[in-house]
């Protein structure tokens, strides 16, 4: 009998840094990462940049997904990213206010 795989969300997202610049990654527990961004042991680019705030996520069925995700953000300008979590923020507010 075939073992069932416990099916993951990844997760495509950018956070601000505390001197107000993006940082663009990929993860598969959206939570745990934002903690280990802001304890200093992510990326070695927020590392000397914190606190950090996350800004927008996108979730995804697999990591290959999320990863080309993450690397066409990462393509885009600061502008084109800013867009991108207005628009966010935009949808957020949408939600809260049905509820």
């Amino acid at each position: 009998m075939k073992e069932m795989k416990k099916q993951s969300i990844n997760y495509t997202y950018i956070v601000e840094c505390e001197d107000k610049t993006l940082y663009t990654g990929w993860t598969n527990h959206l939570e745990k990462r934002m903690k280990v961004h802001n304890e200093g042991k992510g990326a070695k680019y927020t590392r000397s940049r914190r606190p950090v705030r996350l800004v927008y996520y996108e979730c995804h069925e697999t990591k290959q997904i999320a990863m080309k995700r993450e690397y066409q953000i990462k393509q885009m300008t600061r502008q084109q990213k800013q867009r991108l979590i207005q628009q966010f923020d935009r949808n957020k507010e949408g939600y809260s206010k049905e509820e």
